[in-house]
């Protein structure tokens, strides 16, 4: 506890490290993440000739499962391709053949036969290319080639890009071994691919066949070569998230060694961290263990060294504390040994949530969201999602705990379930007595819809609620009136008490850094401005709940008028006038106390000149902005505090409004299919209870909760 209210002791310290053993320290050092190192000196040359010999040295078995692994991805995903290739090859071999049959008689027996040509074009620019290639060959050959070519029916998959292309099969047909070098030349430049074609129809027929068995080969062995590649990639996968570990541990160590300095008498590195004092043990002992793991014959060790720098702030915290942590640390991270909020944040934050929450079926839902949360937190599919927003829901798992709990305790004390009370103890309120008394008759209950219980009758009202407020209130028709009347003083008391806690919160920081003047000329003035006009306001709600009772509360006196006419000093007392000057008065010593003790300090005591730095205009200027603001927030801030009562407020009437829009529309059905129609009613109920009042509220709750406390 003493650690998460003020924060470590922090010393400086210098650790000494062997070159053959600096990186197993350093592992070592971060894996019990006890120090944070300072950047003594940036040695580039240093860092690489280190950080090459360290991975030369550096050969783990789930390094060498990597690199064999990426050598079999790479061996496979490349025959992959050959195959895919050859595939391609060999089909386009098989429909040129097929196509080529039907006019080849012809041609052969009049021209020498020398080739076929394939010409793989986009189906949008084929016909383009044809007619090029055609006017080409015309050309050049001088008429003496014959050209017939025909579609490919099938598309056919590129091995370079993957898209499926349509290829054109051509036969030219030509003179001589001269024509024939120009038609290779033409079709070199159109980059066609060029087979062999049989004389005969029985060769042709072989061919075929055998490259129908070839196609269906290549098949079988690219099928098998997939299947092999994804047993290779579900072997990695298992390694995956073990290997980026690795590789992130890797990238922090040389980092931090890049932070070091290199003595090149000793031959051994130098680091500066700041460690907690209680650590130094076992900080000493992670030395050893990095240096018995190298092998190093040479021990690292540690020194502490003094300083009069200021350290940094180091709070510990566990699952339950750390969201927490992270609320009050938004706002700013507190000065070294300085009295940390967050462990009273604890009860305040949840309880202000829950102010502005409360209600009981609301607050059960919440807490059975974040107890789901709270025992799979070791899930691991849990915890390492990528969707941002889930991440943000499970961090905060214990935060939604607490604030779930409190709703609860704050529902009960609303009284407000679903936007029903809860009749669990009775009512203190009696209709029988007004009957008894003679003051309602039969014929005044069935001509009016509303009657008003009189609480000065005899038995009428029998006495408070035992929890919370009374039941009957739920069906009252001035219970708005009520409730806001109650939730309004509700809010400024616990806004006031808010932020005195938060002023006297501050003397623990000046007794403890030795600074008693503050106590008298910063502390003492700021409690009594707060205490003197606004604990007043407080004390005066307190007093008319105390003193009127319902017999003169007809003669009780507007809080607000009369906390008005204080200050204008109208039919004041003499209380009134003596905490009105106490306030006036506590401004300018909060303004003018600290810089003019401070400057008579620096110059009246010779005993203390050169200890510190002083300068009046700086401490002055200082000290105007803290009063100003201070002055004003106990103001703003008191206004501020009332979104307590807004709050609380708008969720009870939009509960309301949800009940009676969908939920009461399903239960006034008396017929048989109301049981049928209730199904999907609370289905609609439970979805905008979720989404709206759950969700939307619960975030606006919050983000509200968290203002105040900043």
């Amino acid at each position: 506890m003493g650690s998460l209210l003020r924060g470590e002791e922090m010393c400086l310290a210098q650790l000494f490290l062997q070159s053959g053993s600096a990186y197993d320290c350093i592992s070592e050092l971060g894996e019990l993440g006890l120090v944070e190192f300072r950047d003594v000196i940036l040695l580039l040359i240093f860092l690489f000739i280190f950080c090459y010999i360290c991975c030369s040295c550096i050969h783990t078995s789930s390094q060498e499962q990597l690199q064999r692994l990426e050598v079999e991805l790479g061996e496979v995903t490349r025959n992959k391709e050959k195959l895919q290739k050859n595939l391609l090859e060999l089909t386009e071999y098989t429909h040129m053949l097929r196509i080529t049959r039907n006019f080849v008689q012809r041609s052969a027996e009049v021209f020498n036969l020398a080739t076929i040509l394939s010409l793989r074009v986009s189906f949008e620019l084929h016909f383009k290319f044809i007619e090029a290639f055609e006017r080409m060959l015309w050309r050049v050959c001088k008429g003496y080639t014959i050209l017939s070519y025909a579609e490919v029916e099938e598309y056919l998959e590129d091995p370079d890009t993957g898209e499926p292309t349509k290829s054109v099969v051509f036969l030219i047909s030509y003179w001589g071994d001269q024509i024939g070098q120009k038609v290779k030349k033409i079709c070199d430049c159109y980059h066609c691919h060029l087979y062999p074609y049989p004389s005969s129809n029985n060769e042709r027929n072989d061919v075929v066949e055998g490259l129908r068995t070839r196609i269906q080969d290549l098949y079988t062995v690219l099928h098998r070569t997939e299947d092999y590649l994804r047993q290779v990639l579900i072997r990695a996968s298992e390694s995956v998230y073990t290997w980026m570990v690795q590789v992130k541990k890797m990238k922090a160590i040389y980092y931090i060694l890049n932070l070091c300095s290199f003595d090149v008498t000793n031959k051994c590195l130098i680091a500066e961290v700041w460690c907690p004092v209680n650590d130094i043990p076992e900080l000493r002992r992670a030395l050893e263990d990095g240096s018995r793991k190298s092998g190093a014959t040479v021990p690292s060790f540690v020194n502490r060294i003094p300083t009069t720098d200021t350290p940094p702030t180091l709070i510990r915290t566990n699952k339950f504390t750390s969201g927490f942590q992270n609320i009050v640390d938004a706002y700013g991270v507190c000065s070294y040994r300085e009295i940390n909020p967050a462990p009273f944040t604890l009860i305040t934050f949840p309880f202000l949530f829950a102010v502005m929450f409360g209600d009981l079926g609301h607050g059960v839902l919440m807490t059975l969201f974040a107890a789901l949360m709270v025992l799979h937190e070791n899930n691991r599919k849990l915890k390492n999602t990528r969707n941002e927003i889930w991440n943000t829901f499970f961090e905060g798992r214990y935060i939604i705990l607490m604030m779930g709990l409190f709703s609860i305790y704050t529902g009960l004390i609303y009284n407000d379930c679903f936007s029903k009370s809860l009749n669990i103890f009775g009512s203190g309120w009696s209709v029988k007595a007004m009957f008894d008394a003679n003051v309602w008759k039969d014929s005044d209950v069935t001509a009016n819809t509303y009657l008003t219980l009189d609480p000065n009758t005899s038995r009428v009202f029998h006495g408070p609620y035992p929890l919370g407020i009374d039941p009957i209130w739920n069906l009252a028709s001035n219970r708005l009136t009520f409730l806001n009347s109650f939730k309004m003083k509700m809010s400024v008391i616990l806004g006031i008490i808010h932020m005195t806690f938060g002023v006297i919160l501050s003397s623990y920081n000046h007794i403890y850094f030795r600074k008693k003047y503050n106590l008298y000329l910063v502390f003492l003035p700021q409690l009594l401005f707060l205490m003197c006009l606004f604990g007043y306001l407080v004390f005066m709600i307190v007093y008319k709940w105390l003193v009127f009772s319902v017999t003169d509360s007809s003669f009780a006196p507007s809080i607000l008028i009369h906390f008005i006419n204080m200050f204008l000093m109208q039919r004041d007392t003499g209380l009134q006038v003596f905490l009105v000057v106490i306030a006036v008065l506590s401004v300018p010593v909060l303004l003018l106390g600290k810089p003019v003790y401070l400057n008579w300090f620096k110059n009246g005591s010779r005993r203390h000149v050169g200890m510190y730095r002083f300068n009046f205009a700086d401490e002055l200027l200082h000290q105007a902005i803290h009063t100003i603001e201070f002055c004003l927030g106990c103001i703003s801030n008191t206004a501020s505090y009332l979104r307590l009562w807004a709050l609380s407020l708008a969720h009870a009437q939009l509960s309301e409004v949800l009940w009676a829009m969908v939920m009461r529309v399903g239960l006034r059905m008396d017929t048989r299919l109301g049981v049928l129609f209730l199904v999907p009613v609370f289905g609609v109920f439970a979805v905008l209870t979720v989404s709206i009042l759950l969700i939307m509220e619960g975030l606006s709750a919050f983000l509200h909760a968290l203002r105040l406390h900043w």
